[in-house]
């Protein structure tokens, strides 16, 4: 199996390919469109503003990742990768997502601090969902972002945190986390396996 890593300067690279390591899935961290059209599956990780997804365009990965993902390529995003799943951001308006899903990703209301930063649960964990397998309802996860996805229908778990919005996404072979798995203990850990055997 090959796992692509997508470095784009904006993940946490090294801590996710670390546990894929661990895990016993070794992974390549990659910026070539041709090896991530090719892998078994993708994983974009993401750190920062989401005006940093425009390498994504300029280096062709985007249509890499597009057709991979069209084609039934496991694929998963994980915080500013998940967010850009969607259409755009409030962060960076006039720089367009993947598109998967038409929401936008919205900043945190004024009353909350921004980011959030630290552990917190996750809520109304789907038992069907194949990522979260094992995963139970009120396990915490570690996150840091000051934007965040919407609830929608691909929701597949929730978190509580100036509103409600989506801490896990699934359909089919597309999957986001809005939270670091790389940095959340067991159950990090557990979800990043599952994505190695979907």
């Amino acid at each position: 199996m090959s796992i692509a890593i997508i470095n784009y300067n904006a993940g946490n690279i090294a801590s996710v390919k670390k546990a894929f390591d661990y895990l016993g899935f070794p992974a390549v961290v990659t910026r070539e469109a041709e090896l991530v059209r090719r892998a078994d599956k993708i994983v974009l990780p993401g750190v920062g503003n989401f005006a940093a997804t425009r390498m994504l365009d300029d280096s062709g990965l985007r249509d890499s990742i597009n057709e991979a993902v069209h084609r039934g390529v496991p694929f998963l995003g994980i915080c500013l990768g998940m967010q850009w799943m969607l259409a755009t951001s409030e962060e960076a308006p006039c720089h367009s997502g993947l598109g998967i899903w038409p929401e936008e990703c919205s900043r945190f209301p004024d009353e909350v601090k921004s980011p959030h930063v630290g552990w917190n649960s996750l809520e109304g964990c789907k038992g069907e969902s194949r990522l979260l397998c094992g995963v139970v309802s009120e396990s915490f996860a570690y996150f840091t972002h000051s934007y965040r996805v919407p609830l929608m229908g691909a929701t597949v778990a929730e978190c509580e945190y100036g509103g409600r919005f989506s801490a896990a996404i699934e359909h089919e072979n597309i999957f986001g986390v809005q939270f670091h798995p790389e940095k959340s203990g067991d159950v990090g850990l557990k979800i990043l396996s599952n994505f190695c055997r979907c």
